[in-house]
């Protein structure tokens, strides 16, 4: 009698997933739902780390108050974490996942560092991709890539569950993007359709074929790959946002990049861009 064959997704045992309550009227986490299908789908054991952002000194807009209102606020804040954390422990249950739900309530600062440390402890990260006033999501995912040396998928809104059939992975020969495919090949070994895209000016695509000698590496992994190389037109990650768009793909593998020490934490240009707006969930690694 023959055994099933495991999915590629059970490589993954562990995931992580990071919230932070800045406000009376939180957006909605897509990475929440994510992470929770993920996890389903993967068998893997699930930690949320639901946070609230505690109020200090350093907050200037909090001149208005007094300690009094500040410490109101941070009961209402740290009251909504831990009521995203009751939710996603219910809805996990129900799914038949093991979740650990953690609800620290700290200055900022402190809940990107303590989930940058937790996350080196799980398989990968699942992170929004919002678009706050204050670029808090940026900077989790930022920090929570170059800090932990784990993946990070970021989840742009309005995606609520997890799904990775037709995948792009962005190549262009570096170190970040063949981390990142080595670290995505879980997923690229599950899809039903994998594209290694190359954005390139034409003069540079006339001279060699960028993803053909990458190719043969990932098909002897399992992964069933084509190769489409496409000379850059509005930038690259318009360029590749757009292909992703044409290919009705759910996931975007790409290597980040960041810019020299003295700006260490903030992304390059592409990475930055795709952050912004890639139709799909966006798997990074560094």
């Amino acid at each position: 009698m023959s055994q099933a064959v495991p999915s590629p997704l059970s490589a993954i045992r562990d995931i992580l997933v990071g919230t932070a309550i800045e406000s009376d009227r939180p957006e909605a986490s897509a990475a929440i739902g994510y992470g929770l299908t993920l996890a389903r789908a993967a068998g893997a054991h699930l930690t949320v780390q639901s946070a609230s952002w505690r109020l200090t000194g350093d907050d200037a807009w909090l001149g208005a108050f007094d300690l009094d209102g500040v410490a109101a606020i941070d009961r209402r804040l740290d009251a909504l974490a831990r009521s995203v954390a009751d939710r996603v422990a219910g809805d996990a249950a129900q799914a038949g996942v093991i979740c650990t739900v953690e609800t620290p309530s700290l200055p900022f600062p402190e809940i990107v560092g303590r989930l940058a440390r937790q996350a080196r402890l799980h398989d990968l990260t699942v992170l929004d991709a919002g678009s706050r006033t204050y670029d808090i999501d940026r900077e989790i995912v930022e920090k929570a890539l170059f800090i932990s040396g784990r993946p990070v998928i970021a989840v742009p809104p309005g995606i609520e569950a997890f799904s990775a059939q037709r995948i792009v992975v962005a190549w262009d020969g570096s170190a970040q993007a063949a981390r990142a495919a080595n670290d995505a090949l879980p997923f690229l070994r599950a899809a039903e359709v994998v594209e290694i895209v190359c954005v390139a000016d034409p003069e540079d695509l006339h001279a060699a074929v960028p993803g053909a000698e990458f190719a043969p590496h990932l098909a002897r992994h399992g992964v069933a790959v084509t190769v489409v190389d496409l000379p850059v037109a509005d930038g690259i990650a318009e360029t590749l946002c757009d292909r992703a768009r044409m290919l009705g793909a759910d996931l975007i593998v790409a290597g980040a990049y960041r810019h020299s020490p003295i700006r260490e934490f903030f992304f390059g240009g592409v990475t930055r861009a795709l952050l912004r707006g890639s139709p799909a969930a966006l798997f990074l690694a560094h």
